[in-house]
Parts: C-alpha cells; structure tokens; sequence
C-alpha cells in the first residue's frame, strides 16, 4: 500500500533488506534533511539500537514505531508492552533519551505520526512511537486532521551540499576528545532537560474523586477504562492517569494524585 501510495505524495518507501540496513538508511537520509521513518516490532527494534544511539549522537531527526510484541526471544506476533524499559532509557549503550510516545487508539497511531515528526525536528533527535500488537492489528474509525508542516531551517546542519558563503557541515556521532565528548553530552543533556520541561503529555479519566488510582498506557489502559467503569457501578471510586509520553513520564502529576488516593496499581 506505502510503496503504491506514496510516490503520488513525492515521497519514498524502500524495503530494507534487515532492520541494521533499516536504521542506517533512516541516518543518511535524516543526515540530508529528509523527514524520514522506520518501523518494525520488538525484535527488530533490537537489532536497530545502535543505529539509534548513532542517530542521537549525530542529533539527527528522526521517527521510529515500534508495534511492541510478547517476548523475550522471537516471541509472538501477540501484544506485549516488554519493549519499556528499553524504550524510555534510550538503548543500545546508552546515554541518551528519545521522546517516546505511546498511543491507546488507532487515532492516536496516525495523530502521533504528525507529532512525532515535529519534535523530532524541534529537538534534532529520533522520536519513538511505541505502540502494541493489538493497536497495530485494530480497525477504528481516523480521521486525518489538517496539517501545517512547520517550517525549520536545515541549512546549518544537514548535508545538502556546500555552498560559498559557510563552511561544510559535518555528521557525525564520534567525538575522541575527552572534552570534546563532555561537552557534546552536556548540550544533549540540556536538549533532554528541555524535553522533560515542556513535552509531558497524560490523559486523567475520573481522577477527581479518585480513592484508587490506576496508572496504564496503551491497549492497558483501554482495558483499565472499562474496569473504571465497572467498578464504578458497584461504588468502587477509581481513576486512572494515562501517560501519553512515556518519556518525559508525568511523575510529577502522579506524585501529585498519589498524596489523596487510598491505593495506586501499575496496570
């Protein structure tokens, strides 16, 4: 469907011959200003972390999805949220974040695919959509919104071809000087700090009078909600606060609901 669809768009689809080749097809073309995107599942994801490390190194923009399946291993195509812990520490060897992002509809999987570009533009740097096998195997209702593409100049930064008035543009995620590689993860740690201050994004659903607190994202917390609804109809008063980004994670908000609730469950 992408590869018949999107050249009437101007756009490209090309089928990796693995994930590794994937990945690195996505750094050269975000490395020439091009909004680009990869998906797979678990697994695959795995093989592409040190693609994705390189990226954030490089702090090239990106979006990667990821339809989370039940491991470990190879696992099954079935649902699984295992990729989490992975997901919000960055991977591969560490020491960087991605915005991730994890929607609990269909609509949300296409809304999100807007959003994903913009921060990964706004914060040169990849951005993870971390779904799940049954939101990614579901059929809903989208509606595709209007959007503005925002306009943001890639000239200082994307290899598109020298010209006379300024020097080349280098990318590169390799810095052998001790202080030059501190002072490149002290300007991503200060990108990462931005991110925490301004990109939290939750849903609360019946928190108000909340005496039980259930924390849940994705098909979860679809699940959740309609548990709110039944234990409400025997007089059980519980809420539920829905993180939309996983990282930045809403902890101050939950800290915040945690001081008047009786009880809180991870779900």
């Amino acid at each position: 469907y992408l590869a018949r669809e999107m050249p009437l768009h101007g756009r490209l689809v090309m089928q990796a011959e693995s994930e590794i080749a994937s990945i690195n097809m996505v750094y050269g073309a975000a490395g020439a200003g091009f909004r680009t995107m990869t998906s797979s599942s678990s697994p695959g994801i795995s093989l592409m972390q040190e693609g994705i490390s390189y990226l954030a190194g490089a702090e090239l923009p990106c979006l990667i999805v990821n339809v989370n399946r039940a491991g470990p291993g190879l696992g099954t195509i079935q649902p699984g949220q295992g990729d989490y812990f992975q997901s919000v520490k960055g991977g591969g060897h560490g020491d960087y974040r991605m915005i991730v992002l994890a929607p609990a509809s269909v609509q949300e999987m296409a809304d999100h695919v807007y959003l994903g570009f913009d921060l990964a533009d706004k914060y040169r740097n990849p951005v993870l959509l971390l779904s799940d096998g049954a939101i990614g195997q579901m059929m809903e209702k989208v509606e595709f919104k209007h959007y503005d593409r925002p306009n943001i100049d890639k000239s200082g930064w994307a290899t598109t071809g020298k010209p006379k008035d300024r020097s080349r543009n280098y990318i590169t995620s390799l810095f052998i000087q001790p202080e030059r590689m501190e002072e490149h993860n002290l300007k991503l740690e200060a990108k990462f700090k931005q991110m925490r201050e301004e990109e939290v994004r939750y849903e609360e659903y019946q928190t108000e009078d909340a005496e039980y607190l259930l924390v849940a994202y994705g098909l979860a917390a679809r699940i959740c909600q309609k548990s709110i609804e039944m234990a409400r109809s025997k007089g059980y008063k519980v809420g539920m606060l829905r993180p939309i980004t996983l990282y930045p994670y809403p902890s101050q908000r939950l800290n915040e609901l945690s001081d008047h609730v009786k009880l809180l469950m991870s779900v």
